[in-house]
C-alpha cells in the first residue's frame, strides 16, 4: 500500500482519527512545509507533524477507528463511507472475529470461545471485538460449565482433583522476574545528550523507562537554564572570548580583525595548495576565495605591516571564526573558534613561549603539559595537551614560508581552539556542548 502523507489522506477523506481512535470531521486544515494545523467540527485544534508513518496516518489508511466524536455530529453516510475502505487483511481478520463470535440464539453450540480466545485466534485486542451479547441474556458465559470446550470442562471438573492441585502447585511458585529496561542506539542518545556536565549513567543498571528517563532529565535542564538565568546571563564562549582578551591586552599586546573571507592564494602561501591533502579540509567560495581555516594568515599580513611602526617586540593577536571540514568526533568542530597570538623580534625564543602560554593557563585554571611535535605546515612544533587533547600547537620561528610574506626577523606564536579550552575546564564529554549550538547553551541541552 502506497505511504500517502497525512495532508493527501485527510484530503481525501475530510476525517481525521486521533490517537485514543476517535473519529472526527475535518472543518479546516493548514499545510506549511513540515506541519499540519487541523481544526475540527467540534472545535479541538490541533498541529502535527505532515507524517507517512504515524499512527494517524495508518488508521486513515487501513480506515480503523474505534468510535466517533459525538460532538462533531458525523453522519451515519460518512462514518459507513470511511469504515467500507479497509484492506483485504482486514476483512480477513474481521471474517476471522464473526466467524467465533458469541451466538446468544445458540447457547449450546461447543465450538464457541470466550472472547480472549477470539482476539487470540483473530491477533486483535480483546476490546476491539464488537456486538458481544449484552449481560443477563442466554448467552455462552464462563459460569455455564455446558458451554465451555469439552477439553475445558474436564480440566475443571471436580472429578479431577489432580489438576487443581497441579494449578494451585502452579499459581504459588515465585513470578518470573522482570526484564531490565533495553534501549535502543537513538535513545541511548537522546539520553546522553540531555545530561548534565559530569553527570553519568549505567544503561545496564537503569531501571526507568526511556519515556520516564527522558522526562525527568528534561525537566532538570530547564531547572538549570532557569538557575542560569538568575546567576549569570553569560554565554560561556562569548565570556572566554572576553577573559582571553582582557589577559593580553594586560600583557601587552595589540588586538587585531582580520577578514573571514580570504583569497585561497592565502593557503598556497601557507603550503597548503591544491595539490595538497589538507586542501579537502578547506571550505571553498567561488574559484579564488575560501573561508579562514587558521588566523595564521591575517597574523602574518599584520606583523608585516606593524614591523618598524610599533615598538619592538611586535606582539600582536587575535581571536576569530575558522572553518574547516574536520572529521567525526568529539574534539573536532568544523566551525571553532581560535586564538592566536604572535612576537616578532627580541626575545623570541622557546622559553618565552612557554612561559606566555603557562601565564595564560594558569590563569585559565587549566591544567597541562608540553610535548614535542611536527606538522606540515610549520615543521617542528610544540604541542600543548590536557590528558589526550592538544589544546594548542606552537611555533618559535622563523620557519621557510616566511619569505612568502615579507617577514624577516624571528617570532613565536601559538593557536588555541577556545571550545577545547572550554571542554577542558568544565570537563565536557563532548566538544558541541562548548560550540556555538542550537541545542545547547552553557553545556546544557536546550
Amino acid at each position: 500500500m502506497e505511504r500517502k502523507p497525512l495532508d493527501t489522506l485527510i484530503g481525501k477523506s475530510g476525517l481525521w482519527v486521533s490517537r485514543n481512535g476517535r473519529l472526527h470531521g475535518v472543518k479546516k486544515c493548514e499545510t506549511s512545509q513540515k506541519y499540519i494545523r487541523i481544526e475540527m467540527d467540534c472545535g479541538d485544534i490541533i498541529t502535527v507533524r505532515n507524517s507517512r508513518n504515524s499512527s494517524s496516518a495508518r488508521a486513515l489508511r487501513t480506515h480503523k477507528f474505534h468510535k466517533p466524536c459525538k460532538r462533531c455530529r458525523l453522519s451515519e453516510d460518512r462514518i459507513n463511507e470511511f469504515s467500507k475502505n479497509i484492506s483485504r487483511k482486514d476483512e480477513n481478520e474481521i471474517k476471522i472475529v464473526h466467524s467465533f463470535r458469541l451466538k446468544p440464539e445458540n447457547t449450546n453450540h461447543k465450538t464457541d470461545l470466550d472472547v480472549a480466545e477470539v482476539a487470540r485466534i483473530a491477533k486483535v485486542s480483546p476490546s476491539n471485538i464488537h456486538n458481544q451479547p449484552k449481560a443477563g441474556t442466554n448467552s455462552t458465559s464462563a459460569n455455564n460449565p455446558k458451554s465451555l470446550p469439552e477439553s475445558s470442562r474436564r480440566d475443571s471438573s471436580p472429578s479431577n482433583p489432580g489438576n487443581n492441585s497441579k494449578a494451585k502447585k502452579t499459581s504459588s511458585q515465585p513470578q518470573p522476574k522482570s526484564k531490565k529496561t533495553e534501549f535502543t542506539p537513538l535513545q541511548k542518545n537522546r539520553i546522553l545528550s540531555l545530561l548534565g556536565p559530569g553527570e553519568m549513567i549505567s544503561f545496564s543498571k537503569e531501571k526507568r523507562s526511556f519515556a520516564e528517563l527522558e522526562s525527568t532529565l528534561t525537566l532538570q535542564r530547564k531547572k538549570d537554564i532557569r538557575e542560569m538565568y538568575e546567576d549569570s546571563r553569560e554565554n560561556l564562549l562569548g565570556k572566554l572570548e572576553r577573559t582571553i582578551t582582557e589577559f593580553f591586552v594586560d600583557m601587552g599586546f595589540l588586538e587585531v580583525k582580520s577578514p573571514i573571507l580570504i583569497p585561497f592564494e592565502y593557503m598556497e602561501r601557507m603550503g597548503v595548495g591544491e595539490d595538497k591533502k589538507l586542501s579537502e579540509q578547506i571550505f571553498r567560495v567561488g574559484d579564488n576565495m575560501c573561508l579562514r581555516p587558521m588566523l595564521a594568515p591575517g597574523l602574518y599580513n599584520h606583523l608585516r605591516k606593524f614591523d618598524n611602526v610599533l615598538p619592538d617586540p611586535v606582539r600582536i593577536f587575535e581571536i576569530g571564526p575558522c572553518y574547516r571540514k574536520e572529521s567525526d568526533g568529539n574534539s573536532h568542530l568544523e566551525e571553532f573558534t581560535m586564538l592566536n597570538f604572535c612576537q616578532m623580534g627580541s626575545n623570541c625564543t622557546r622559553d618565552e613561549l612557554e612561559y606566555l602560554i603557562k601565564e595564560l593557563l594558569d590563569f585559565l585554571g587549566i591544567e597541562f603539559e608540553i610535548v614535542a611535535d611536527s606538522c606540515m605546515v610549520y615543521g617542528d612544533t610544540i604541542d600543548v595537551m590536557h590528558k589526550n587533547m592538544e589544546l594548542s600547537s606552537a611555533v618559535v620561528g622563523p620557519v621557510p614560508m616566511d619569505m612568502d610574506w615579507g617577514v624577516n626577523k624571528p617570532w613565536i606564536g601559538a593557536g588555541f581552539g577556545l571550545e577545547r579550552l572550554l571542554k577542558a575546564k568544565h570537563d565536557f564529554k563532548n566538544i558541541k556542548r562548548a560550540a556555538r549550538s542550537e541545542s545547547y547553551y552553557n553545556g546544557i541541552s536546550i
